[in-house]
């Protein structure tokens, strides 16, 4: 019984992480019509701001429980990434084909993989140091590190967090009416621009929190952004692309099936997940809860 417990933690864990980048991703492509390939990179350098921070933290002397307060400075950093990007960068290709999207959003991985680069080097930077301030739990006769369950708390914190934002607010409204139909929202004083700089800052920071959390878990490493890039499609193929039900739904499918994978099948849990994304858009196209 307790191996099956840390078993469903572990999946809660990879579930919230995932999440947090999917729905980004989503909230990203729903408002804007955007698949911003650069949305893995952004994670990874909320990974590698938050390691940075955490280690001059300890060089400071700051005590451990200080250093947590470090995490929303990591994610914090990429959304001013992204509302740097918008205007700049993106903008000026809203009303051209998609192809020209997907090449500068592609253009923009590797300008930040070789940021990351130019700024930290090729050397994988940790936080463990937050992992470490927290004890270990006892679960049954096994252990499991309490910071899982942090982890695990911000990701149900942000969702409730994100659904609210979206679905009982003001703001909320303006991205549904822009996500629907730009021209009338312009057309009815909305300021579709600022909408669009506010949505992508916070799909950005969704990523970013994303790769703040997990840094103390494992290390930032170069084209760790790629890899979450990937499983973050399958999540929001399986869930629907601009849907945040479909986002954590999705998250929960491919970590539950990917844990259970790692157990059990370790050379085919990643085929397992692509047979079900596959599986998936030969019945509903759009995913589970995405919309034409």
């Amino acid at each position: 019984m307790a191996f099956l417990t840390i078993q469903i933690l572990n999946s809660l864990l990879y579930a919230s992480v995932l999440f947090l980048i999917a729905a980004g991703l989503s909230l990203i492509f729903g408002v804007m019509r955007i698949i911003n390939l650069a949305h893995g990179n952004l994670y990874a350098v909320g990974a590698y701001v938050t390691a940075w921070l955490v280690g001059r933290g300890i060089a400071l002397g700051l005590p451990p429980g200080w250093l947590f307060l470090l995490l929303p400075l990591g994610a914090l950093s990429v959304a001013l990434i992204g509302i740097v990007i918008e205007p700049l960068l993106l903008r000026p290709f809203y009303r051209r084909a998609e192809e020209y999207q997907l090449l500068v959003t592609f253009g923009l991985i590797q300008i930040l993989e070789d940021s990351i680069r130019f700024i930290w080097g090729g050397t994988p930077l940790s936080a463990d140091a937050l992992m470490d301030a927290l004890p270990i739990i006892h679960i049954g006769g096994l252990l499991y590190p309490a910071y899982n369950l942090v982890v695990i708390g911000i990701g149900a914190v942000a969702a409730l967090a994100l659904w609210v934002a979206i679905y009982h607010t003001k703001f909320g409204v303006m991205l549904r009416a822009t996500s629907q139909d730009r021209r009338m929202a312009s057309a009815l004083g909305l300021n579709v621009g600022l909408v669009y700089v506010m949505a992508f800052g916070i799909g950005c920071f969704m990523a970013g929190l994303g790769g703040a959390i997990v840094v103390p878990t494992q290390a930032a490493v170069l084209g760790m952004g790629i890899d979450a890039l990937v499983i973050a499609f399958v999540v929001v193929v399986i869930g629907g692309l601009g849907s945040l039900k479909g986002a954590l739904v999705g998250a929960l499918v491919v970590s539950f099936v990917r844990t259970a994978g790692i157990q059990f099948f370790p050379e085919l849990e990643l085929a397992v997940l692509y047979l079900i994304a596959a599986l998936v858009l030969l019945v509903r196209p759009t995913g589970l809860f995405g919309t034409a």
